[in-house]
This record gives C-alpha cells, structure tokens and sequence, in this order.
C-alpha cells in the first residue's frame, strides 16, 4: 500500500511539473509546485479510495488544499498563487470523463453518455467551489484588522 501511495505521489510530482514547465512558470517554482501537486494527489486518493467519501467531497477538500497550498507556497517564494494552483490542478481536471461522454455520445449510448457527463459536471463544480472556499479560507486565516488612528 505505501509503495503505491509513493508511485502515485512521485506519477503527480512528474505531471505537476510537467504542466508548469508548458505553462513558463518560473524555474523555481517547480520544486514546490510539484510537491503540492504531489501531496494533494495523495489527499485525494486516500480520501476517495480508502476512506469513500465521493467523488465531489474528495474533489472538494483537495481543490480546497491545493489553494491554501498555493497560497502560502506564493507567501514564501513570493510569485503569484495561480503559478502553483494551475499546474497543481492538472491532475483532478476530468478529461477522462469528457472525452466519454463525447465519445459515447457519437456510439449513441446516451445514458452512459449522461452518466459521465454527471461526473464531469460533479468533479468541475466541486473544484470551483473548492477553489472558492479555499479563498474565503486563506482570507479568515491571514485576514490582520487595521489599526484605528485616533486624530
């Protein structure tokens, strides 16, 4: 079992990387990019795999990880957060299961067709929220009142 969570991490570490070397984003933001693609992959597979808690909710919590991660990787390397959400997403964006339903649209079968598109439109919208959330997140967690200045 570890060896394969190791496999999977090292698999998501390499594409992570990979996306961010097509997307020009600075050289030293691969390291770090990489490792947050790597560690959110690991969330999700525990999350979905072992402890089945469902397609949104796993795509959920790591979409919400991935921004928190982004966001202090940006703090600390000081780049802009999207350099480390973007290519750390790669990996959750459901291709898959839209070529399916493109692909089972055109054979004509039409349930299995409405049956990815279903997941398609889970997976993306729990993303979006995922990113949302993670925002409103970063926000109450760095969030620092001004001072009142008394004239």
């Amino acid at each position: 079992m570890i060896w394969h969570l190791v496999m999977e991490f090292i698999l998501a570490d390499i594409s992570t990387i990979c996306f961010g070397v097509l997307m020009n984003i600075p050289k030293r933001a691969y390291i770090p990019g990489g490792i947050i693609g790597g560690l959110v992959w690991i969330l999700y597979v525990i999350m979905y795999y072992q402890l089945h808690f469902g397609l949104a909710m796993s795509n959920l919590l790591a979409a919400i990880m991935i921004s928190i991660l982004s966001l202090m990787a940006a703090r600390k390397f000081r780049l802009p957060m999207i350099i480390f959400n973007v290519p750390a997403l790669v990996s959750f964006v459901p291709g898959g299961q839209s070529y399916q339903v493109v692909r089972n649209f055109v054979l004509g079968n039409y349930g299995t067709a409405v049956s990815y598109l279903y997941q398609v439109i889970v997976i993306a919208g729990a993303i979006t929220l995922g990113f949302g959330l993670g925002d409103v997140i970063n926000a109450a967690l760095h969030y620092r009142p001004k001072k009142w200045k008394n004239r």
